[in-house]
């Protein structure tokens, strides 16, 4: 088994969603499908319901802190009781999209880490440009999870470590300039990463200007073997086993 912990393979995202999500199963790729609004939380909890390989992360993005409502909210806090929810994700900051609404950022993350609690769902977080203050607010909560295509320095990466987070690894460590997650990678170790590919988005180096999907882990789980000078099963079995306790799937 082979887990892709964060992806946007759904109908809004992509046409041919059900025939990724089935050809990913004949390779034995299991997929955590992260939503992002009312829409794509829905879009996700209906393809979990008919896909055995497909597990629900649901969330509010960043994108909505100006417009989020107690009805969304009561919405999500539904939802998050749905037996193939695993997590609350994607959240997060983004402070490269938008600086002029920290305050209403931070507002719905900390709303968002509140239902993590509640629920007692780890949390997938998105973090651009804003690694101090996510930091910060993820060590007032009782949260762990998956750091999103993480791009930060190893020594933050460390920190997040120290409270209980893996770091995602995707299609950007296969980019020939992308010498920071390359090193990053080196100083944490295997046994703090997850495997994922954020479908249709951050193709690797092999798939460039092609649709990203699940089936393209084989790259990334190539480029880490080759980063880390360890078999490529050892990549699969150790990812996989650090989704399994982190998700508890």
């Amino acid at each position: 088994m082979i887990i892709d912990t964060h992806c946007h393979i759904y109908h809004s995202e992509i046409e041919n969603a059900e025939e990724i999500i089935k050809e990913a199963l004949k390779n034995d790729i299991y997929i955590i499908l992260n939503g992002i609004d009312p829409k794509s939380n829905e879009e996700v909890l209906e393809l979990s319901k008919n896909h055995e390989n497909v597990y629900a992360a649901l969330g509010y993005f960043h994108t909505l802190a100006d417009g989020i409502t107690d009805q969304d909210i009561a919405l999500l806090d539904k939802q998050l009781k749905n037996e193939k929810v695993i997590a609350v994700g994607e959240i997060g900051l983004d402070y490269y999209e938008r600086k002029d609404n920290k305050d209403k950022q931070k507002e719905l993350f900390e709303k968002m880490l509140t239902l993590s609690e509640e629920h007692n769902l780890p949390v997938i977080v998105h973090s651009r440009k804003a690694i101090q203050d996510t930091f910060d607010i993820l060590k007032k909560h009782n949260a762990v999870g998956s750091m999103h295509s993480y791009q930060g320095s190893a020594e933050m990466a460390q920190e997040f470590i120290k409270l209980g987070f893996y770091i995602g690894i995707g299609g950007t460590i296969t980019h020939k300039n992308n010498k920071k997650v390359k090193e990053m990678i080196k100083k944490i170790g295997i046994n703090h990463i997850l495997l994922e590919t954020d479908s249709p988005y951050l193709a690797p180096e092999e798939k460039r200007g092609e649709q990203n999907t699940s089936l393209n882990l084989k790259y990334i789980i190539r480029k880490i073997a080759e980063e880390l000078d360890i078999k490529e099963d050892e990549v699969i079995e150790i990812t996989t086993e650090n989704a399994q306790t982190l998700f508890k799937i």
